[in-house]
């Protein structure tokens, strides 16, 4: 399977692909959101297509500070969910993690969300929550 990410060149393409992807918790957790919120919020972030047989099938956004790296979004289309497009980027998240010369990779999910189990599976563990969100945390080597 190949699968490449590459920086994004449209942002708000990449914007659109997360609202449209996240509308149904937008809709329920934060009603005030729209696209252009979205696309403020992932300006200063590392942002990444992921391509699948020559197509944006989803986006990757990273942030790094001195003590590790978050996965600030990870979406992938539901066209093209379980064929281990999550685990290819939760393993490009590590390796740009590593070569960043950190050890750490966190993560927010809403607890609802079905990337849960993807992210337990490819360990992460909880290392806080809220009311909606869990904090996930995996160590890197």
């Amino acid at each position: 399977m190949n699968i490449t990410f590459v920086r994004s060149e449209n942002l708000k393409r990449a914007a659109n692909f997360t609202f449209s992807n996240m509308r149904v918790y937008y809709e329920q957790f934060a009603p005030d959101w729209d696209e252009s919120k979205v696309y403020e919020a992932t300006l200063e972030l590392e942002n990444y297509d992921i391509i699948f047989q020559q197509q944006v099938v989803g986006v990757m956004r990273l942030q790094f500070d001195s003590q590790f790296c978050v996965l600030r979004d990870l979406q992938v289309a539901s066209s093209v969910q379980n064929k281990g497009i999550g685990f290819a980027a939760l393993q490009e998240a590590k390796n740009r993690t590593l070569n960043a010369n950190l050890n750490t990779l966190t993560l927010r999910v809403f607890k609802i969300s079905p990337a849960v189990s993807l992210y337990k599976r490819n360990g992460f563990a909880i290392q806080s929550e809220d009311e909606r969100f869990f904090n996930m945390v995996a160590q890197v080597f």
